[in-house]
């Protein structure tokens, strides 16, 4: 029988994971969002030499996923460009602002646009290219923005701008 028509049972053969997508964007970062950057970047390398130490043919799927998250990190890191806060326009909103925001609403929102890595909405901390800071960019205080959302837009006054010390 010709070998084209079996099925080879090759337990040694491994799916190559693909590789997580970097953003197009420039990695702009807070100072702390480098630091945070590095610390999941020790982070893996401590998970990686863990589940090599145990030489468990069972981890080599998880060993293929540490080590992508890792190649990814590094890269992010090694593309880093950190922002000089203290160098920010301190009259207008822009990278590493804090701001304060009321909607037509009458909701207030306080918020600080960082790094896509560094962005945690739940910690008030939003990505630079989100439409959200998209629409305050360059916005001074007493500037009413128009923010485009998929359920509607939304008018937001500025009512406070200040940067990190």
């Amino acid at each position: 029988m010709s070998r084209a028509f079996i099925k080879d049972n090759d337990d040694q053969a491994t799916t190559e994971l693909p590789e997580r997508p970097q953003s197009p964007h420039p990695n702009f970062v807070t100072p702390g969002g480098l630091a945070q950057l590095k610390r999941q970047e020790a982070d893996l390398e401590a998970q990686k030499k863990a589940i090599n130490a145990e030489e468990d043919l069972l981890d080599k799927e998880q060993i293929q996923v540490v080590e992508r998250d890792l190649r990814y990190v590094q890269d992010r890191i090694a593309k880093a460009v950190v922002v000089d806060l203290a160098a920010q326009p301190r009259d207008r909103v822009d990278f590493g602002a804090i701001v304060d925001t009321i909607d037509e609403n009458d909701a207030k929102r306080h918020f600080q646009i960082v790094g896509e890595d560094e962005a945690d909405p739940t910690a008030g901390k939003l990505s630079w290219v989100s439409p959200f800071a998209l629409a305050l960019k360059d916005a001074k205080v007493g500037d009413v923005v128009i923010w485009r959302r998929p359920v509607g837009d939304l008018e937001l006054e500025v009512t406070a701008i200040s940067y990190p010390n």
